[in-house]
């Protein structure tokens, strides 16, 4: 099967287009271009910067569910940002990024049950040296 990057990302575009909103898919993906496709890496060309870290934040995960979708596990997705606009019939500066593939924050392990006999907590609250002061909160004892 000879894919193609236009055929890809078609691809993904009507997969991305079922998960989010209709306004979410005009303004965040329709400007996106697809550049190349080489081996498992797709090239994506977006119009700015801001584009870049938009979808790097917002739709990450479902940029590679659709890229994973269409090339297999090892897809991996590259990003072509216009720097600058073009003068007439020149070709745009362009920088090329590769996506964040941040893992998943783990949390760290805690040993069950915690063993509170070694050393017992200490209230945040107190501070050392102030002598416990009884201040009248002013209520009526007979609504408390």
């Amino acid at each position: 099967m000879n894919l193609n990057h236009e055929s890809v990302w078609a691809n993904c575009l009507s997969f991305i287009e079922d998960n989010v909103s209709a306004q979410a898919f005009k303004t965040w993906f329709i400007p996106i271009k697809s550049v190349k496709l080489e081996a498992s890496v797709l090239t994506i060309q977006v119009p700015s910067q801001f584009f870049y870290e938009w979808l790097e934040e917002h739709y990450v995960d479902l940029l590679r569910k659709a890229i994973g979708k269409e090339l297999g596990k090892e897809a991996r997705l590259e990003y072509s940002i216009i720097m600058e606009q073009p003068a007439a019939g020149t070709s745009p500066y362009t920088v090329k990024l590769p996506t964040s593939h941040n893992a998943a924050v783990r949390n760290r392990s805690v040993q069950m049950p915690m063993d509170t006999a070694e050393a017992p907590i200490k209230n945040p609250f107190v501070i050392p040296g102030l002598k416990k002061l009884n201040i009248d909160s002013n209520l009526n004892p007979k609504y408390s």
